[in-house]
Order: C-alpha cells, then sequence, then structure tokens
C-alpha cells in the first residue's frame, strides 16, 4: 500500500527492475526445483506443455511464466508450493511498473469507477484493441512484451466474474467510441465487447457527449477504487507517471468530478443504445 497521501511513481524504465528481479529469483527457484526432481528442461517442458526453450526462459527470467505454467510446474516438481508462493508476484511483473500498485488495488475493489477520455478503458479492451493500442505505443515495445501487457490485461478483465460481484461504472467519452484505433473491424468488435458488458447487471457504462458545454473532467482520466476495508483511492496516470492518492480530501476532490461527469453523461440505457448506432455506422 503506497504511503499517505500519494506516491509518485518513477518512469517505467527506471522501476522495471523490481519486475526483472522477481522473474530470476523466480526463474532460480524454477531451476533448482527442476534440478531436485531429476529433469531436464526438455522433460519438463513436455510435463507442463511448453517446448525446452521456454522453459530456459522461464528460468532465465527473459519470459513471465503464466499462472497455469506456475501450477504445473509446482505439481510436477514436487515444490510443495514453493513455486505457487511467488505466483501473484510473478503475475504482477506482467504490469508496467507504474501500475502495479493500482493492478494490486483493483483485484480488491468492491467498487471501480473509470473516467476515460483517451482509449477505451482496459477493463472492456478486446484483444485486438489491446494490441492496437500497446503496438501503437511509442516508444516502441518489442513484439514479446506487447503479447505480455496484452495478456495482462485481458487477465484484469476476470473482476467482472468475481464473487462477490463488484459494482463497476464507466464514463467514456464520445470522442474514444468513435475513433477506430486499429481498424474499423478491430472497432466494430470493441463496441459489441462494450455492449455485452454494458448489460452485466454490476456494469454501468456512460457516454459523455461532445455536445455537453460544461466538463468536470479536463484534467484527464483517472479511477476510484473503494476496497473491501473501505478504504478509498483514487489513481490517475498521464503518461510515464501515476498518482494514487489515498488521502481523504483528495480522493473527495476525484469523487467529486466524478459525480459531476456522471451528471452530465448519457445515461446507461441511453449510452448503450448510442453505442448500438455506432455500431450499425460502423
Amino acid at each position: 500500500m503506497p504511503g499517505v497521501g500519494e506516491r509518485r511513481a518513477a518512469e517505467d524504465g527506471q522501476e522495471s527492475g523490481a519486475g526483472a528481479g522477481i522473474l530470476h529469483v523466480f526463474g532460480r527457484q524454477l531451476k533448482l526445483c527442476r534440478e531436485r526432481a531429476g529433469l531436464d528442461r526438455a522433460e519438463l517442458g513436455s510435463r507442463a506443455g511448453y517446448s525446452a526453450s521456454t522453459i530456459a526462459s522461464f528460468e532465465q527470467g527473459r519470459r513471465i511464466p503464466p499462472p497455469g505454467f506456475i501450477d504445473r510446474a509446482d505439481e510436477v516438481l514436487g515444490a510443495g508450493g514453493l513455486l505457487l508462493a511467488g505466483k501473484e508476484e510473478v503475475a504482477r511483473a506482467q504490469y508496467p511498473a507504474f501500475f502495479r500498485d493500482a493492478a494490486r488495488l483493483e483485484t480488491e475493489a468492491v467498487v471501480l469507477h473509470v473516467y476515460a477520455n483517451q482509449a477505451v478503458p482496459g477493463l472492456l479492451q478486446t484483444e485486438e484493441y489491446a494490441r492496437a493500442v500497446f503496438t501503437m505505443r511509442r516508444p516502441l515495445l518489442d513484439a514479446e512484451t506487447v503479447e505480455q501487457r496484452v495478456v495482462a490485461r485481458l487477465a484484469r478483465q476476470e473482476i467482472f466474474g468475481r464473487k462477490p460481484m463488484p459494482v463497476i461504472s464507466f464514463v467514456i467519452e464520445e470522442s474514444v467510441l468513435r475513433r477506430p484505433l486499429g481498424g474499423r473491424g478491430v472497432m466494430r468488435g470493441q463496441l459489441e465487447q462494450a455492449l455485452l458488458q454494458g448489460q452485466r447487471r454490476n456494469v454501468e457504462i456512460q457516454m459523455m457527449s461532445t455536445e455537453r458545454e460544461e466538463h468536470a473532467g479536463l484534467a484527464g482520466p483517472f479511477t476510484l477504487i473503494e476496497t473491501r476495508e473501505g478504504r478509498r483511492i483514487a489513481y490517475a496516470e498521464v503518461h510515464k507517471d501515476s498518482r494514487l492518492y489515498t488521502e481523504r480530501a483528495a480522493v473527495r476532490e476525484f469523487e467529486e468530478q466524478y459525480g459531476l461527469l456522471r451528471a452530465a453523461a448519457l445515461g446507461p440505457r441511453e449510452s448503450l443504445a448510442f453505442i448500438e448506432k455506432l455500431l450499425r455506422d460502423t
């Protein structure tokens, strides 16, 4: 949990060492468990469903092991839970450094409110749309990092089916829904995804019309999080700089903004009808 007030993350490149360190520690543990079990990389790969070269990448900390592999490797190698103990930290290494704390808090959320004015929120993105977003990023990400980020983004969407169900709402700018990132085919699939998620009982999507003459969110996108323990936190991100706000006065400012945004946006039913119209016109 960040310190009282706010936490500014360092540049992504400067903080990437923490995630890499976790992967190297896990890789060494994996190698030790494999050698203790008397298996070579090809044998472990065969039993776990991966190639020997992929096992080598896991052991050398060059590739992020998926949760399913960690479960299987712990069982095959008789690690007794040693590999499982690092599963959560390895999973967080999928995210860019500046987002890891927010990702952890998101998994604990019972209430989540998201305002988006640049792209469709990550929790609503399709695989194709997410890949387009990461591919367009500058400076360029290598192909393997793009795929890791896509997998991590899609994994976050498990929150929709979690029990007990969290309450999730989105206010999305009309321009975001009209901008065909990745091409019209990709955007069509994205609009269909938004409609599908917007029909969940615990999800509300509202569209902010560009026709509005007053706007409370001109400072940029943000997310409001309420945890099981009743903690209220605000997260704001710009470029590679992010902040988690925990002081009540600061969080209250974001809550006020979000309340005004929801009041000015189309209602959930009207918003879904608007998205349906966009889909017909795409």
